[in-house]
């Protein structure tokens, strides 16, 4: 009994010694000679906090901390009490501190003075990533939160391990490590290195895919609906992909009930799905499904249509009574761009419209469905908002569009007007979104369109090596000019030159110094007084190009480069007595139809060339004086989605340029002319006639409908230029064929014509110029990079084309034939860059070489 008694004597003493060494729940006190003593088995008191202050954190400040506690100067708190237990916490869930106590300082009568005593995390100094590439490392960047200067904590590293491990699974590493390590950075005090130590490991891929419970389709079908989950080592899935990604799976199995839906399974669904690990770098999938009944279209009734009757919409939907029940198809006639229903009730202000189809009865394998339009009121455009232009003047952008106040709303216009903006070419047409803000209650619609602007201008320096040595060219094209300002400079200068009404001005120059120089300058307005979208556009060129002297051809420079291989050069032997000049001017005016759509256009330009020969030996006119007055004639259309880039549509155009048929009136007979004697010939051509036809189209189509998607283009030109009198055929004008379309000089006596995998001219040599010729290609485009400032395609291609001097041997199946890859590359203030490489498969005209391997070089031009 009294060693029991002794014992609990002893207990209670030890209790009371440690109640007494501080306050509990982290209030203690570290100095008994000068802090205050708290008996926690006393009775609790109320004290008025004094003071408080912080230590142990150099970088928030004091009152920053305090306010963290939750205390505060002059509040009343129980010691020993949960105040302060509370205040702990606080501090622990913000998770910035690895220690937190708070002590007692003094207490004076009813007032305590509180020290809290933090210490802080270690910021990041620098984070290092080991294991992955450098895109997959700036992808973590942007996703993980870790921060250079940011404190370090224990849930940030969790979260971070469990981001990258989400990252590396959608990639199909499934089983990769993360090991996050700090190490203290000795250069920096309270400062670590975070390492991110990455073991990807072998992707996980799929060995077996097994299917039970289908009937209706066979296993391997259903594998083939499945997009992006496949089977390794089948030579059916060479070019597909293999790693298994639980974003994809779940994409794929809805693909196969999307699939049993497509033929009338309305109630097919997969009742037991499962991966399970093959091996360590394997899964295998399993799928059981339940395919249920098949079902059938037996009635459709319309119910709430008054604006259309029940069998033009029944026309529109195309499905009747009869058909499979085909779920997607319903969905997709009903919910997509292609919705013909919806499109008839939105292009005539019906912007509330809403279509839900019903089952109401079920019978065996027949379903009536009752399709319950409710067509709501017609919905009238309040206002039209413009956003982001800084380029142009705002009507420049709003007499383009097709959606106006007060106007019925019409999704036909909307899209319309998307086209428009784009095809202006000062706003990224990628990023032309349209906001639609419908007020169902007053029947109106707001529409802001958001745009992204871009510079538009651009400039051209360029230069290449001929014959003739170096050729440079400088060209600046102003897509934003402004005639009207011209003469009212100060604040509607935003440049060297008045902006704002989306005007085009070009100033061109091409020399080689001695041997040829060329000009130009051309001006067009496509709103020509600003109320009607008619064009008007004038130019002037003029160029002069220098012949070869005699002595070339004898002396010893030349007969030694040929003999070396080297082959020869002109530019040491330029003779200005030899020569051609060309003067030319033209105006221009054009017009918008709206029949048989409002996507064609009626162009006419009149011209008149003056062409100036001395000595010229490469036209049947060596010395003489030539004038070219011509009308042309242009019947285009265009309904492109997109300038730079096209996805749908197509380009065509139907031009004619006729000259006077002065042979048919002047009464001379052409005939009786000698065309040895330049005389003669100087006559007959001192007013040249001729009639030129063209015909070039081109279309577009995409493979999917994402905005980076491959598009198919395909081309179709023919050319053919005509006379009036056999014995008066125009040497000017004909088609120059074969290589990049673009001469290496600017002629204005030909047209280039571009042929990739033959030389420039290969194809009409000196003799032979094309008075006939045709083109055939396909392109298929990829896009690598679509952004504001920089688009990028890369393609691939095959051609076919020839060129005929006798317009009688035109063949359009005896074709020339090419195959190549290449790549364009558009920058706002340089334009369409590209090269490509083509191989052409057949002889060129005149020789018994193949057109073989060739680069071709696009600076300025699309080709």
């Amino acid at each position: 009994m009294y060693y029991r008694i002794s014992a609990i004597f002893i207990t209670f003493i030890s209790l009371f010694s440690l109640a007494t060494s501080g306050i509990a729940q982290n209030v203690t006190t570290t100095d008994e000679s000068s802090k205050p003593v708290i008996l926690y088995s006393g009775t609790p008191k109320k004290y008025e906090i004094g003071g408080i202050k912080v230590s142990g954190v150099k970088n928030y400040e004091d009152y920053v901390l305090i306010g963290l506690s939750g205390l505060s100067i002059g509040q009343t708190i129980t010691i020993p009490g949960d105040e302060i237990t509370q205040a702990i916490k606080r501090y622990w869930k913000h998770g910035l501190f690895s220690n937190a106590s708070i002590t007692a300082e003094k207490i004076e009568g009813s007032k305590i003075f509180l020290k809290i005593n933090l210490t802080q995390r270690p910021r990041i100094s620098d984070i290092r990533y080991n294991g992955v590439k450098k895109s997959e490392r700036e992808d973590l960047e942007t996703k993980l939160g870790l921060v250079k200067g940011s404190q370090i904590t224990p849930n940030l590293t969790d979260r971070a391990k469990t981001l990258i491990k989400r990252y590396f699974d959608d990639k199909g590493f499934k089983n990769a490590d993360v090991v996050i390590a700090q190490k203290d950075d000795t250069a920096n005090e309270n400062q670590v290195i975070v390492y991110v130590n990455i073991d990807k490991k072998e992707k996980i891929k799929i060995h077996k895919i097994t299917i039970v419970g289908n009937k209706a389709i066979k296993t391997a079908k259903l594998k083939k609906v499945m997009k992006k989950t496949n089977e390794k080592g089948k030579i059916m899935n060479l070019f597909r992909t293999k790693k298994f990604v639980n974003e994809n799976y779940a994409a794929d199995k809805q693909l196969i009930i999307d699939k049993y839906n497509e033929l009338g399974y309305r109630d097919a669904r997969i009742v037991v799905d499962s991966v399970s690990p093959y091996n360590e770098k394997t899964v295998n999938v399993f799928l059981k499904l339940e395919e249920g009944d098949k079902y059938y279209l037996r009635k459709i009734d319309w119910v709430g249509n008054t604006l259309y009757p029940s069998e033009q919409l029944s026309y529109l939907l195309r499905m009747k009574k009869g058909d499979v029940y085909n779920q997607k198809l319903l969905n997709e006639r009903i919910s997509s761009d292609d919705d013909a229903i919806g499109n008839l009730y939105y292009n005539n202000g019906y912007l509330f419209y809403n279509l839900d189809p019903v089952e109401v009865n079920i019978d065996n394998d027949s379903i009536d469905l009752e399709m319950r339009i409710y067509e709501g009121r017609q919905a009238s455009i309040s206002k039209v908002k413009i956003n982001g232009n800084d380029r142009v003047y705002e009507n420049v952008i709003r007499r383009e569009l097709r959606t106006r106040p007060g106007q019925l709303f019409s999704k036909e216009d909307l899209m319309r007007s998307m086209r428009e903006l784009q095809q202006m070419g000062h706003f990224d047409p990628e990023n032309i979104k349209p906001d639609v803000q419908p007020n169902q209650e007053n029947g109106t619609v707001d529409i802001a369109f958001d745009l992204v602007s871009k510079a538009n201008d651009q400039v051209e320096f360029s230069a290449g090596w001929g014959q003739t040595g170096v050729i440079g060219k400088l060209s600046l094209k102003f897509t934003n000019f402004s005639l009207p300002n011209l003469l009212r400079p100060g604040e509607n200068y935003r440049g060297i030159l008045p902006q704002g009404d989306g005007q085009t001005l070009t100033i061109s120059g091409q020399t080689n110094a001695k041997y040829y120089q060329s000009y130009s300058i051309s001006f067009l307005d496509p709103w020509f007084g600003g109320k009607r979208p008619n064009s008007f556009s004038v130019s002037a060129f003029y160029s002069k190009q220098s012949n070869v002297s005699n002595s070339y051809y004898g002396s010893s420079y030349q007969t030694n480069n040929y003999n070396n291989g080297y082959g020869s050069s002109y530019s040491n032997y330029s003779d200005p007595s030899k020569y051609i000049q060309m003067f030319g001017l033209s105006l221009g005016w054009g017009k918008r139809l709206n029949w048989p759509d409002d996507y064609f256009t009626l162009s006419a330009e009149l011209s008149y060339q003056r062409y100036i020969l001395k000595d010229w030996s490469y036209f049947p006119v060596t010395d003489g004086k030539c004038n070219n007055i011509s009308l042309n004639l242009t019947l285009a259309r265009s309904s492109t989605d997109n300038p730079l880039y096209p996805r749908q549509g197509s380009d065509f155009s139907l031009s004619v340029q006729v000259t006077p048929p002065y042979s048919l009136f002047d009464g001379v007979n052409y005939n009786s002319y000698n065309l040895s004697n330049q005389d003669d010939v100087n006559k007959m051509h001192r007013w040249v006639e001729y009639h030129k036809w063209k015909l070039k189209s081109k279309t577009y189509t995409a493979f999917t409908s994402g905005a980076k998607t491959p598009v198919l283009m395909t081309r179709a030109d023919f050319g053919l230029l005509g006379h009036f009198n056999s014995h008066k055929r125009s040497p000017f004008e004909t088609f120059d064929m074969g290589g990049d379309g673009m001469t290496g000089y600017s002629s204005y006596a030909t047209e280039s014509v571009g042929l990739r995998g033959y030389e420039n001219s290969s194809l009409t040599p000196y003799g032979k110029e094309g008075y006939a010729y045709t083109r055939l290609g396909l392109e298929l485009r990829y896009p690598l990079m679509l952004e504001t400032s920089t688009s990028i395609y890369a393609l691939t291609f095959l051609e076919a084309g020839n060129a005929w001097h006798d317009i009688k041997n035109f063949n359009p199946l005896e074709l020339k034939r090419s195959a190549g890859v290449g790549v364009r590359i558009f920058l706002p203030m340089i334009g369409m860059m590209g090269i490509d490489w083509a191989y052409g498969f057949d002889k060129v005209f005149g020789s018994k070489q193949y057109g073989g391997s060739q680069f071709h070089f696009i600076l300025g031009q699309e080709f």
